[in-house]
Parts: structure tokens; C-alpha cells; sequence
């Protein structure tokens, strides 16, 4: 008999076009097991996009299982978290159409842990002269999805934001 690790986390879309929001739902559902019906609101950061926030309980993975299911849909921009328990560590998702999914394992208190050999290959990267440490533990951080995803993250608290326009 398997026993099952049951965890918690919370589904950040910080902006996705309405035609994608009965998509989301329909997608994290599906991870889930139930019908999902997310609270939409406008994202004051780019117009004619909408954000939710949804809390979850279910088996340890189930992060990972909800990134899968929404990466590479265009236009769209979430995190999803993943508490760690007893038996597993924590993880957190970043994605943008741009950058793509960010990974990292978090521990107790939230810090993302970073193996060992992801930092001696930053050191080596660096020490060949093709970036510096700096740029490359930016990476593992997730620095770039940060950049990207901070004025999303903030549009929704009545904060300043600075409007996104699409280019052609």
C-alpha cells in the first residue's frame, strides 16, 4: 500500500487573457480532480488581461503537475507554490511566455534551496569568463522571472503600475 503525502500551495495567475481564463480552470481542474472556478479580476498592469489567485490541497507533486499542464500558453503569466512536508521539500513555479518555467525547491521557511552542483557550474561559467556569479546565481534565484513578474504582482494591491502595451 502507497501512502500519500498531502500538501497545500497557491495558484497565482497574474494575467491571462479572458479567452484563456475557462481554459486555466479546465487545465487545474483537471490536476486537481474537481471542477475549479477562479475569482477573475482585471490586471491593472495590462489591459485586457485578468488575474486570480487560487488555494489548493492535494498530493505532494501537484505543483508540478499544474505548471505542465499551463506552460507554454502564449500570453500567460503565473506562480504556483507548493508548502513542503514531512517527507518532501517545498517547490515553486514561475513562468512567462518570454523566459519560459522557473523551478526552484524551497525550504521550511520559504528560501530556495540550491543544489550543489547548479553552484559549481554557475562557478565554472563564471570563472571561464562566459558571465559573471552574480548573473548566474540570479538565475538560480529566478531574478529574471522576478523582474518580469513584479509589476503583475503588485497591480492587483492598488499599487502604481507601469502599463504593459503589446507590440507588433
Amino acid at each position: 500500500m502507497t501512502t500519500r503525502t498531502t500538501t497545500r500551495g497557491v495558484l497565482y495567475v497574474h494575467s491571462a487573457p479572458s479567452a484563456l481564463c475557462p481554459h486555466i480552470e479546465w487545465a487545474v481542474g483537471g490536476v486537481l480532480g474537481n471542477a475549479v472556478n477562479l475569482d477573475w479580476t482585471p490586471q491593472g498592469a495590462q489591459a485586457g488581461t485578468y488575474r486570480a489567485e487560487f488555494s489548493w490541497s492535494g498530493d505532494a507533486g501537484t505543483a508540478a503537475a499544474v505548471a505542465s499542464a499551463l506552460r507554454g500558453w502564449s500570453q500567460l503569466r503565473f506562480e504556483i507554490t507548493e508548502e513542503p512536508t514531512t517527507s518532501t521539500e517545498g517547490s515553486r513555479y514561475s513562468y512567462t511566455p518570454d523566459l519560459g518555467v522557473f523551478h526552484a525547491v524551497t525550504g521550511i521557511h520559504g528560501d530556495i534551496m540550491i543544489p550543489e552542483d547548479r553552484l559549481k557550474a554557475a562557478v565554472i561559467k563564471a570563472a571561464l569568463g562566459d558571465t559573471t556569479l552574480l548573473l548566474e546565481i540570479d538565475k538560480l534565484l529566478g531574478k529574471p522571472w522576478d523582474d518580469e513578474l513584479e509589476t503583475f504582482r503588485h497591480a492587483g494591491d492598488g499599487a502604481p503600475v507601469r502599463w504593459l502595451h503589446q507590440v507588433v
